[in-house]
């Protein structure tokens, strides 16, 4: 069993860090909220007063934050920044959706001083967090990944190894798109179809066992009451945030112009997604984008 230190204790983070204690490991949590810090304290968790100190002397760091400032700040740029006090012997996974780019930085970073770092983003949302069931999409090397795997297990249904340092994100990013674009093509012919007299219960069931099968409508359906579990059935809350959605496709537009990779189809679902966000839905689930394809009395 390992000494792990968790930073972020938010939606993913939280369940993740109780997974790590439920399978035996120390694990020091650290969050800025206090909620947060208690329900991970209830969950078997150590709680730290800083993140300085759950990180020095752990076998791994774990880092589960917002966006790549957080990262670089957390490791590199800020007042006491983790690689001053991590053990050159730990390695550091960050399980945060960041570009590439400050993947790789914070990598050399590392390398700088020793420390190994991946990028481990993940796939799977809120519930495959609670469940242990995420998948991880990790960047770095072949023996980084043979160090992180075991620790990566109890949360993991899947584990790959995408490449060198920034490849989870760029896979990751990959991902994302593709998921927003499926998102809005079954909402648009969901909509289309209760629109025009059928059952949308019926009608999901009719495409999950036809060629318009997908993991937007055969697991987490967008319109409410069809599938129970689905945060549709839960006013769109939980699950994953619109304005999450909405800066991973900002990250996979970035890919494209640096590589020079046409994306018109993922291109007009972040058209989508922005259209939605302004309109107050930032905060609900993606599948939410099944309402602006309704009727306003719909």
């Amino acid at each position: 069993m390992a000494t792990i230190a968790f930073i972020g204790l938010g939606n993913m983070g939280g369940p993740m860090a109780a997974n790590l204690a439920k399978a035996g490991h120390e694990v020091r949590a650290f969050d800025l909220s206090s909620k947060a810090l208690d329900e991970a304290k209830s969950q078997g968790c150590n709680v730290a007063n800083s993140a300085q100190e759950a990180a020095k002397g752990a076998d791994f760091v774990i880092s589960m934050l917002p966006a790549g400032k957080h990262v670089r700040g957390l490791y590199v740029d800020g007042d006491a920044p983790l690689f001053d006090v991590v053990s050159s012997d730990a390695l550091v996974i960050d399980c945060s959706t960041i570009d590439a780019d400050t993947a790789r930085d914070v990598a050399a970073a590392g390398a700088e001083k020793e420390i190994g770092f991946v990028d481990a983003p993940v796939s799977g949302g809120v519930g495959g967090a609670k469940a242990g069931a995420l998948t991880f999409i990790v960047g770095g090397s072949e023996a980084q990944f043979a160090q992180a795997k075991p620790v990566l297990e109890p949360m993991a249904k899947n584990i790959f190894h995408a490449g060198d340092h920034g490849a989870g994100q760029i896979a990751k990013v990959c991902n994302n798109m593709l998921l927003s674009i499926l998102m809005a093509g079954t909402c648009e012919a969901i909509n289309m179809g209760v629109k025009n007299g059928l059952d949308p219960a019926v009608l999901s069931e009719i495409m999950k066992q036809s060629s318009g099968g997908n993991w937007a409508l055969n697991g987490y359906n967008p319109y409410p009451g069809v599938m129970e579990n689905a945060p549709a059935s839960n006013g769109y809350q939980g699950g994953f945030q619109v304005d999450l959605m909405f800066k991973d496709l900002g990250l996979a537009m970035d890919v494209s112009q640096l590589s020079a990779s046409p994306v018109p189809m993922g291109s007009a679902a972040r058209s989508l997604f922005n259209l939605h966000k302004a309109n107050g839905n930032g905060k609900l689930d993606f599948s939410s984008l099944m309402q602006f394809y309704q009727d306003k009395d719909a």
